[in-house]
């Protein structure tokens, strides 16, 4: 995944979950922020920030906030870039089908797939929250992502290959943790995946100002069954 327009500010503050201030170029200006969860760590005054120039030219902020400096390190923290390089990493897989927004159930998995008559489901999380070596998921309580491994939970019973896959949006890290001080439910219920036979695959990505992508020298393996 390549971001096209790409420049850098200084945090200044973010009045609430879709907004932020940025000094860029000497000015105080409004962007927009692609991650509606905490990144309390991250966000902090004065901390470097890239910013990608909207290709919209009327539209109400002009740059999307979508990555940040910690301790010299970048962390990507666009909520739609784990979805979009899950999809050229699958894609350059050997499926027979890939397709996301697969409706299972009462959700929407991220991605259902195909090789022969066998079927698969993979769910996808982005992992920005990062201490100490060791990334965490969630950075803040998600009835969505708890909804949805259960339901690969409820897929791996009937037959599907189910997978849950953390995409680790900086580099240096290669496990996340549940992160049950924030919510241990997330944790209880990925345990009971493993114990069903659902995957867990820590996708270790290459991370620069202008793109992510999933490393290509890491093997990660979805065959088998449940």
């Amino acid at each position: 995944m390549i971001y096209h327009h790409i420049c850098e500010g200084i945090f200044i503050s973010r009045p609430n979950r879709f907004v932020a201030h940025v000094l860029t170029g000497g000015t105080d200006t409004a962007v927009h922020v692609k991650n509606t969860g905490r990144c309390r760590e991250l966000l902090v005054p004065g901390a470097r920030v890239v910013l990608d120039r909207a290709d919209r030219p009327n539209r109400k902020t002009a740059y999307d906030l979508v990555g940040v400096y910690k301790n010299g390190k970048l962390f990507n923290i666009d909520s739609q870039a784990p979805n979009r390089v899950v999809r050229e990493w699958l894609e350059a897989q050997d499926f027979d089908r890939v397709r996301p927004e697969y409706r299972y159930g009462d959700s929407r998995i991220d991605f259902y797939m195909e090789k022969g008559r066998e079927k698969y489901l993979l769910e996808v999380k982005g992992c920005t929250l990062e201490i100490d070596g060791v990334g965490y998921f969630p950075d803040a309580p998600t009835e969505r992502g708890l909804k949805h491994v259960r339901e690969l939970i409820r897929a791996c019973g009937e037959g599907y290959h189910s997978a849950l896959a953390f995409v680790i949006q900086m580099e240096g890290v290669t496990k996340v943790m549940p992160n049950n001080r924030t919510m241990p439910e997330f944790g209880e219920a990925l345990e009971a995946a493993r114990k069903a036979g659902v995957k867990i695959l820590y996708l270790q990505t290459k991370t620069a100002p202008d793109q992510i992508r999933i490393r290509p020298d890491i093997s990660h393996v979805l065959m088998g069954a449940c």
